[in-house]
């Protein structure tokens, strides 16, 4: 029952002040978020492909309002391209992007936001790696998902993502499947109406197991972004009756959770891919991390007794 709430309060600049202003915030968001800058998690990037994890990166930001801030969105996704030339990572270091921080909800937008991502797309490529759109509520979807295909024609290797509690997702696998895309499966963590998205976790989960099984079977990528214990066993033994090797999926999970089974997956020869988010607009990102899992929310807030 949290979960909804706190999602709400994503939205809420009310919230977000009360919650920034929090002395206990910062520390907690560190979790989650490894740093600000460029410059503060190349090292983290460094330090999880030395241990044989793969990441993908976000510049944290979304719900921009002028265009001039979707250029800055480009331009800081183009500075860490950059920095990760010198690194030589290829696809071990992607990155994954927000349409809404290009642009997306402007006027305008789905245009702007196909401009503003292409240079992305095209720079990642050069350095041997790739983007993948993230979703976001149901509304923005259409548009993602022309922008993928958009993209595709040139950079097939570009990815997408889909979120199992959208009733829409059943289909949006099936023809993702078919196309050979990479795709990346979560259950999904924004506000969304009973009209359009289960809202009982038992469905949800029911509904990832069938839409897995669709990506499994076709003759694209799948992308496991789960903690789920008995999803990720699911997962194995899909890809094993699927006739599916050890790289031709991969396991993606989050930067600050359940860091021992990244290393554990990894070291049975799994393609793991940790996501790492960086930024200073991290409210938005931090609340759905939050929602997510009672464990998280249950972290913040035993900080932030211990801290009071």
């Amino acid at each position: 029952m949290l979960g909804p709430a706190i999602l709400a309060a994503s939205r809420s600049d009310k919230m977000r002040r009360i919650v920034s202003a929090a002395p206990v915030t910062k520390p907690v968001v560190n979790r989650f978020i490894p740093g600000e800058t460029v410059d503060q998690v190349i090292p983290i990037v460094a330090d999880l492909t030395d241990k044989g994890l793969e990441v993908t990166l976000d510049v944290v930001g979304e719900d921009i309002t002028t265009v001039e801030q979707s250029y800055a969105a480009r331009d800081a996704y183009l500075e860490l391209i950059e920095r990760l030339k010198d690194l030589g990572l290829g696809t071990r270091a992607e990155m994954s992007v927000k349409l809404s921080m290009f642009g997306q909800a402007l006027p305008g937008g789905h245009e702007l936001a196909l401009a503003n991502v292409r240079p992305v797309v095209e720079a990642a490529a050069a350095i041997g790696t790739t983007v993948t759109l993230d979703a976001e509520d149901h509304t923005t979807l259409d548009s993602m998902f022309a922008i993928h295909d958009e993209l595709r024609k040139d950079f097939p290797q570009t990815g997408c993502v889909i979120q199992a509690y959208l009733f829409r997702t059943e289909a949006d696998a099936r023809r993702l499947a078919d196309s050979g895309s990479r795709v990346r499966i979560v259950k999904g963590a924004y506000k969304e109406p009973a009209e359009v998205a289960y809202q009982d976790k038992a469905e949800i989960d029911k509904a990832y197991v069938r839409i897995l099984k669709i990506l499994m079977e076709g003759r694209g990528y799948p992308m496991i972004g789960s903690h789920d214990p008995r999803l990720i066993a699911i997962t194995q033994e899909l890809a094993r009756k699927a006739g599916r090797k050890l790289d031709e999926y991969e396991f993606q999970m989050l930067y600050g959770i359940r860091s021992e089974e990244h290393l554990r997956l990894a070291a049975e020869g799994h393609r793991m891919r940790v996501y790492t988010a960086y930024g200073t607009d991290w409210y938005g990102y931090f609340m759905r991390r939050l929602a997510e899992k009672p464990a998280n929310l249950l972290f913040f807030v035993r900080s932030m007794i211990t801290k009071n």
